[in-house]
């Protein structure tokens, strides 16, 4: 996985790179789930070369069922869609920039 630390006061940014698959994913969804209720955090995938729809699927899961506030960046607008079906609200996607890929 990639690497936590604060960016705004009492907000974690979760940085993710390379390749977002079922493993990497459910790493992310242990540390939400570790969390303390209320916490708030940003999952950053802006350098995710690859998304696995496995590893959409885990993340959707963690977000919706885990007592922490979400907001997720660098989605791509196929990741999107998966994460709207799933049933991840508008608002964790709100802040996710869409990167297009040529």
């Amino acid at each position: 996985m990639g690497r936590e630390d604060e960016s705004k006061v009492g907000e974690q940014v979760i940085r993710l790179d390379g390749v977002f698959d079922g493993p990497a994913a459910r790493r992310v969804e242990a540390t939400l789930a570790r969390a303390r209720p209320g916490a708030r955090f940003r999952i950053d995938l802006t350098h995710i070369r690859e998304f696995h729809d496995f590893g959409v699927m885990v993340l959707a899961n963690a977000v919706t069922r885990c007592p922490v506030m979400v907001a997720l960046r660098g989605l791509r607008t196929h990741q999107i869609r998966l994460l709207r079906y799933f049933g991840v609200s508008a608002a964790a996607l709100e802040s996710a920039p869409v990167v297009e890929v040529a």
